[in-house]
């Protein structure tokens, strides 16, 4: 079966990388299907790269690739990594109560649009147990309540290697990871805060939002750090307000941006679409 190999590079930039990029595949008989590329500022600008290569009549196997890119990479200061479309990435999911980015995520992977195996949900409560299974995804209860936060947290780390997670994506988990568990868990992890940061951080954000008295609410997507709503932002979202509405307003419109702009971002990953830059992120839409 045809397939597409995604090539995502980032080094100092210098002159000659595509070039070299370029020649190498084209010296394995490789066919370029698109191609993104970046600079980011100076004064050390970083290159940022991103290859489609077809596989049909590409001279290099999944298991040779890897041996015969690594020295152009050396010459170069690259960091990069390779994937390709015919291996999805396993994607686990942790809520809370509120299921409506769970459950808009899940309509669009039964819907073909989110390229993507799930294997579980994880919940520290049981409120989305059918909306999940209707779903053929398994869930997975994990509550804190009569245990402690380290203990809960490793039953989720146990279960995310057991099914060898690619990515985890917070669709409202309203716990906040501790240090630990994000220091010994190696995975991507994607949120959503309901606020455009960086306003609003923390808890309550739309209560806040509305005390300040904003005309412009919004979500924000962004990779999570240990510092707390601060990691390198993925996608935002916003819609205007105004002083008629109250709280309960705002959360309903939230709610709406948040579905897309948490969907768009993990679509982006998923595809191989970004690459981190300090706090920053390039995305190759």
């Amino acid at each position: 079966m045809n397939y597409t190999i995604r090539l995502v590079i980032d080094c100092p930039d210098h002159k000659g990388i595509i070039a070299a990029v370029s020649s190498f595949i084209a010296l394995h008989n490789g066919n370029i299907l698109s191609a993104d590329q970046y600079v980011g500022d100076p004064p050390e600008p970083r290159f940022f790269m991103r290859l489609e290569i077809e596989s049909g009549g590409f001279g290099l196997g999944r298991e040779e690739f890897a041996a015969a890119f690594a020295p152009l990479a050396r010459q170069h200061g690259m960091n990069w990594r390779v994937s390709y479309s015919d291996r999805p990435k396993r994607m686990a999911i942790l809520v809370s109560k509120q299921g409506h980015c769970l459950i808009d995520l899940l309509w669009r992977w039964e819907a073909g649009e989110l390229d993507a195996e799930i294997p579980l949900v994880i919940s520290n409560h049981d409120h989305l147990a059918k909306n999940t299974t209707a779903h053929g995804v398994a869930f997975h209860h994990q509550p804190v309540d009569g245990g402690s936060q380290r203990e809960q947290e490793q039953q989720i780390k146990n279960l995310l290697h057991e099914h060898e997670i690619d990515l985890v994506v917070l669709a409202r988990y309203m716990r906040i990871l501790s240090p630990e568990f994000l220091d010994s868990y190696e995975r991507p992890i994607i949120n959503i805060h309901h606020s455009f940061l960086p306003a609003f951080i923390g808890a309550n954000p739309y209560r806040q939002a509305h005390e300040r008295g904003v005309k412009i609410i919004g979500a924000t997507a962004h990779y999570v750090t240990a510092e707390l709503d601060a990691g390198p932002i993925l996608h935002q979202g916003v819609a205007h307000i105004s002083h008629r509405d109250g709280v309960e307003d705002m959360v309903r419109i939230g709610r709406e941006i948040e579905r897309g702009v948490l969907a768009q971002a993990v679509r982006w990953h998923l595809e191989d679409r970004v690459l981190t830059d300090g706090v920053r992120t390039v995305i190759f839409e």
